[in-house]
């Protein structure tokens, strides 16, 4: 038998609640919580919860976006695992074991520029079929944009671009093989200049995470005085191709410039800045006109040359402050394509 309990007076839909049975009974539960607790009605705090999410749903989202690039990415790692395994028999016969694993993810990449980011290249007759040149680009918070030029450098030129990268990305568990596959390098010059002279293409960041952590929305070049990568093209006797990438900063952007995180950095050489954004917003890549090999110039005119061509790639082709909501407009403004 089941027992009236002290809050069956309280009405339900103008009905007064007579039994603790059915669907009242979860209701008797929630009052006699409420008598226990002492914290009078439970309806005033849920409706307190519900505002603070409705606050801050849309903080949270600007941070969770990003980590999606890094769970594609070790998505990403894993396919790669999967791809080997079933692949076995096939290492000792072939010298190419990685090509189709390279090619279905380059799709799948370019899948997604294409979807989030309507993504698009301009110029890529400028990147050569054969043969090597050095691709100088500007970093944004996240080089998503850089994903999806190599992407369509497998997908239409049948070529893989060498890339170097900070030392950090060597220690993140589980990255080995994703950087093994794609011939990323942590960037000493002797070993830029053996690749290169292999005839392959390298792509270097003069600015790295130090730009990525520290630019804004108004592109500034942090390229300090680094001239190594100019000196690499040198002694490898290839061209130089900017590159740039509209809105990349719109889509996402980092804190690093809050005066802590600046510390950080400075003091670690640790990127710990939080990075926010993943807005699907309009990324157009610009490679510049290639800089030709000129035994007569020093490293350091070179460098200078080349800031100098990837500024006129943002001057000409990024609006400055970018702005979230008109990179996210140009989403629905079609433009011809630009040599």
């Amino acid at each position: 038998m089941i027992y009236p309990h002290p809050y069956l007076h309280r009405k339900k839909k103008g009905r007064p609640i007579d039994r603790c049975d059915g669907p009242n009974f979860v209701l008797c539960i929630f009052h006699a919580f409420e008598e226990w607790s002492g914290l009078g009605p439970l309806e005033v705090y849920l409706s307190y919860f519900e505002y603070l999410a409705w606050v801050f749903t849309p903080l949270v989202v600007v941070f969770i976006l990003p980590f999606l690039i890094v769970i594609l990415l070790y998505l990403s790692i894993l396919f790669l695992h999967v791809y080997k395994h079933k692949n076995q028999l096939r290492e000792a016969y072939s010298n190419n074991l990685w090509d189709g694993a390279r090619k279905t993810l380059a799709t799948l990449w370019d899948g997604h520029g294409f979807i989030w980011h309507g993504y698009e290249i301009h110029g890529m007759e400028k990147i050569p079929d054969e043969g090597a040149a050095l691709i100088v680009y500007y970093h944004g918070a996240i080089p998503i944009d850089y994903y999806y030029l190599l992407a369509n450098v497998i997908i239409q030129k049948g070529r893989i671009v060498h890339s170097v990268a900070d030392h950090f990305l060597f220690k993140v568990p589980g990255f080995k093989l994703l950087l093994e596959v794609f011939s990323v390098i942590h960037g000493p010059q002797e070993e830029c200049v053996k690749a290169l002279k292999k005839g392959h293409l390298l792509a270097i960041s003069p600015g790295g995470v130090r730009e990525a952590l520290l630019s804004d929305e108004t592109y500034p070049l942090l390229w300090g005085k680094r001239k190594g990568f100019a000196q690499v093209a040198i002694d490898s006797k290839v061209p130089i191709i900017p590159m740039f990438t509209q809105n990349i900063r719109e889509g996402f952007r980092s804190l690093g410039n809050l005066s802590f995180f600046r510390w950080s950095y400075e003091k670690f050489r640790v990127p710990m800045a939080p990075v926010y954004g993943g807005f699907p917003v309009k990324f157009r890549t610009y490679l510049g006109d290639p800089i030709p090999y000129d035994p007569n110039i020093s490293a350091g005119e070179l460098a200078e040359k080349t800031k100098q061509a990837v500024q006129a790639l943002i001057d000409r082709h990024q609006k400055i402050p970018g702005n979230v909501l008109r990179a996210l407009l140009e989403r629905f403004h079609h433009r011809h394509k630009e040599k």
